[in-house]
């Protein structure tokens, strides 16, 4: 008779049954894979089979749409890859980027996984390729650090005449005696910057330019209203209006640029003597063309401490600390794994997967090297899930079991038939 395989094609389908009801149930689960049920005959060396049965369960890795959530800690994978997290001390690998940060710094989905990455060494340096850790994001102050390169381009006027139309500035010459020691500064043009000390005080510097020649320029600089002769500079250009020499000497060699060395007595210890400030002051590209004296661009590497004011995570999946005195630092960089048979991966549960003999071994790497996607701060990837195409499958995975069930009945009825003969 016929029932066993009516029978196993009733638990064939509810095995389908259960595995569409899960895929539903998951339709709006964060970086959920929906699974296909895949069947396969049974014969047992008989000419009549015997039935069928499930033989393997496959999950869909397929890529979900990515949805924006404008969470800064929320993060989508686009192309291949997993987030490597670390749970319950065991390594998962999981496509859930729905991350926040724990009090002491962890970034962790809501299953406690904690996000991997590559940390940084003393320097501040992400230290891409070493052993992935599970990453934190520091809550210190970033120390102060005093400027020490200046950049700017100018191009000063060729048209000014040197002693005629001047404007004029009252300037200190000695620190310790500000009020019997003043000097008047001749200038055509001046441009002011602000520097920090090694305390992080902001000091307003200005460098002031007087024609002295046919093509030459004279540059006098003030910290916060003191002067001292000793940073004074000469700037030279040729006739085409470009910058020749600086204090005679060759204006493209980064080691001639003028050396500044000054003083201010907002940060004179009561007391003691001023705390120097020493920087290069990079004019390389300046001109000297018949326009308007003007800097075109004014760069400084200085700035005063800050506190952490939030964390960002960029598209090369650099977790960067972001502080109030508007400078940045890398906390590390996540780590990605991929997989040669990602269908091998055995289901963790809690979004989550771990590697397997079938799935080969991981591949670990920076986001958006080799096969590794990118990520995206900011989306989430959605289910795969297709819940028109589920719905369909459903429809006909109900026919099936309801068509087993009549073979039992049919199989039931000639039974009863054979049992009534006489």
């Amino acid at each position: 008779m016929g029932f066993s395989q009516a029978l196993s094609g009733l638990n064939a389908a509810s095995s389908s049954l259960d595995v569409l009801g899960n895929n539903i149930a998951n339709s709006q689960t964060v970086g959920f894979k929906g699974s296909d049920t895949l069947f396969s005959d049974v014969y047992a060396n008989s000419k009549v089979g015997l039935g069928t049965k499930v033989s393997r369960v496959l999950q869909d890795f397929g890529e979900g749409n990515l949805e924006s959530t404008g969470r800064d800690l929320d993060l989508g994978i686009s192309g291949e890859g997993f987030l490597r997290m670390q749970q319950n001390g065991e390594v998962v690998y999981s496509r859930n980027g729905q991350l926040s940060m724990t009090a002491d710094g962890y970034l962790q989905n809501a299953q406690g996984a904690r996000l991997m990455g590559f940390g940084v060494n003393a320097e501040g340096q992400v230290q891409t390729g070493g052993q992935p850790e599970v990453l934190q994001v520091s809550a210190e102050e970033m120390a102060a650090s005093a400027t020490t390169d200046v950049s700017t381009t100018l191009n000063l006027d060729s048209r000014e005449v040197p002693d005629e139309e001047l404007d004029q500035v009252d300037v200190t010459t000695d620190v310790s005696d500000p009020a019997n020691n003043q000097q008047t500064l001749n200038y055509h043009y001046a441009n002011n910057f602000t520097s920090y000390d090694s305390l992080g005080n902001p000091r307003n510097a200005t460098v002031y330019y007087e024609k002295s020649g046919a093509n030459s320029w004279t540059g006098r600089v003030t910290m916060d209203g003191h002067y001292s002769a000793d940073n004074d500079f000469t700037l030279n250009f040729d006739n085409s209006g470009q910058l020749d020499t600086i204090n005679g000497n060759d204006a493209n060699d980064p080691a001639n640029m003028p050396a500044i060395s000054v003083a201010s007595d907002n940060t004179t210890p009561l007391g003691g003597e001023p705390a120097e400030l020493a920087f290069s002051l990079n004019i390389t590209g300046s001109t000297q063309f018949g326009n308007t004296s003007r800097s075109s661009d004014l760069t400084q590497n200085g700035y005063t401490s800050g506190a952490l004011v939030g964390t960002s995570i960029e598209d090369d999946g650099t977790i960067m600390r972001n502080y109030s005195n508007e400078q940045s630092r890398p906390a590390g960089q996540i780590a990605m794994a991929s997989f040669r048979n990602p269908e091998g991966l055995d289901p963790a549960g809690n979004n989550a997967w771990t590697a397997t003999a079938a799935s080969g071994q991981e591949l670990i790497g920076a986001p958006g090297t080799g096969q590794l996607g990118g990520v995206q701060s900011g989306v989430v990837e959605s289910s795969n899930v297709d819940m028109a195409q589920e719905l369909v499958e459903m429809i006909v995975t109900q026919r099936a079991y309801q068509a087993n069930s009549q073979t039992i009945k049919t199989q039931d009825e000639v039974l009863q038939t054979a049992i009534n003969l006489r």
